[in-house]
């Protein structure tokens, strides 16, 4: 795995051993941001379930401002730790080493404007990350929330909890949902 462009373009990323993560391919990776672009620039960045911290590194790389890494597993943390250090990003960083729902109660400090998350699949903890953040001060109407989930997660509930679905990406078995806050 690799960042793909920005300044940290071409540099190799640690992955955690095990089957406990599932890095992004570059492929797809490469199309995320091609459709981000427009909103990172001096973007709020928070990588939930962040893995190798791959995605958040991404976004830095392409110009955000700050990213938090969220991750609760210590090889994981590790990787990420590593992958910040040999990026030169780590200055732009905050790594919270914690349960993703501890976190959004209250490990976030700066308004959010981009939200990713790539959950593990089938356990529902993209609609529990909805849930909590429907009212936390971190998120507002143009925070952006990417969910990375299984191409036939249905996100019908979204609406239910006051989000608007813009937008779904499809790639095969996976697919990236943007979803922002209802402007009720």
């Amino acid at each position: 795995m690799r960042v793909i462009a920005g300044t940290a373009r071409r540099l190799l990323l640690k992955t955690p051993e095990g089957l406990d993560t599932r890095p992004t391919t570059d492929r797809i990776k490469e199309t995320l941001f091609n459709i981000l672009m427009p909103a990172l620039p001096d973007a709020v960045f928070v990588d939930l379930f962040s893995g190798s911290g791959g995605i958040g590194i991404e976004a830095l790389s392409r110009g955000a401002r700050k990213a938090y890494f969220v991750e609760n597993n210590q090889k994981a943390i590790a990787c990420i730790t590593q992958n910040l250090e040999h990026t030169h990003l780590t200055d732009k960083s905050v790594v919270l080493r914690q349960d993703v729902f501890s976190a959004l109660r209250g490990g976030i400090k700066d308004t959010a404007d981009i939200i990713f998350l790539d959950p593990p699949y089938h356990q529902d903890y993209d609609k529990r990350v909805l849930e909590l953040i429907q009212n936390v001060p971190f998120v507002n109407e143009d925070t952006l929330i990417v969910v990375e989930a299984f191409a036939q997660t249905s996100f019908d509930y979204a609406q239910t909890l006051g989000f608007v679905v813009e937008r779904e990406k499809i790639y095969g078995k996976s697919k990236h949902v943007f979803i922002r806050k209802d402007e009720l």
